[in-house]
């Protein structure tokens, strides 16, 4: 796989180094000039030092060509603006990181399904483990073509149950999330637009699930 990873902080340098492992091809894009040179020096991938929120990094980085881009900086606006950039060229995976919990919810209402927040989820585990609560991580969990999806209700889906929305092939709705409640799927709630919806599915569904809850017109058949 062909990846850009603009941000060249902790996780952008311990993602690429794991990527770069597994033999994928890795762009990095950083802007500042002495941390592009110590990663182009010890890293064996491209570097291009600009700055990621311009056009023209991502197209110096040939993004036509990429099959995944992270938007891996300090700063939740800029990650979302390269996430909008990258949507333009249609890049098939876009994963952005957040460190402030409403950008992520910014960023799931503007459709982006993977969006990652490094410090709530370190937290949990670690506030888990100090109530004496063993969690169980959804990675360790997904295995083959199986995955675990978040989706975010649509204007079209508000005021339908839950129920009504029939899921596609082998999928499962696990509940929802209003606010700071989860509602589990027995309950059937009502839906609301903003309402986040845990769905596990086979990755082929993914992007149905996504349309079937924005209310758009499935471009993968069921």
């Amino acid at each position: 796989m062909r990846i850009i990873i603009v941000g060249a902080g902790p996780l952008g340098l311990n993602l690429a180094q794991m990527l770069i492992r597994d033999r994928h091809e890795v762009i990095i894009i950083e802007k500042e000039e002495d941390r592009a040179r110590l990663v182009a020096e010890t890293l064996d991938c491209t570097v291009i030092q600009m700055e990621g929120t311009h056009p023209d990094a991502l197209e110096k980085a040939e993004i036509r060509k990429a099959d995944a881009v992270v938007a891996a900086t300090t700063h939740d606006q800029d990650n979302i603006i390269i996430g909008l950039i990258a949507r333009t060229f249609e890049v098939p995976d876009i994963i952005i990181r957040t460190d402030d919990l409403q950008f992520l919810s910014v960023a799931k209402k503007l459709g982006f399904r993977y969006v990652v927040n490094p410090s709530q989820t370190t937290s949990l585990i670690i506030a888990n483990k100090l109530r004496g609560v063993d969690t169980i991580e959804l990675s360790t969990l997904v295995r083959g073509d199986v995955r675990f999806m978040s989706v975010i209700v649509g204007e079209k889906q508000g005021k339908k149950r839950l129920a009504d929305l029939e899921p596609p092939g082998k999928t499962e709705y696990i509940g929802l999330y209003r606010d700071h409640t989860f509602h589990f799927r027995g309950e059937n709630p009502i839906l609301e637009a903003g309402d986040e919806v845990l769905v596990i599915t086979t990755e082929e569904k993914v992007e149905q699930i996504a349309l079937l809850f924005q209310g758009g017109e499935p471009t993968i058949p069921v």
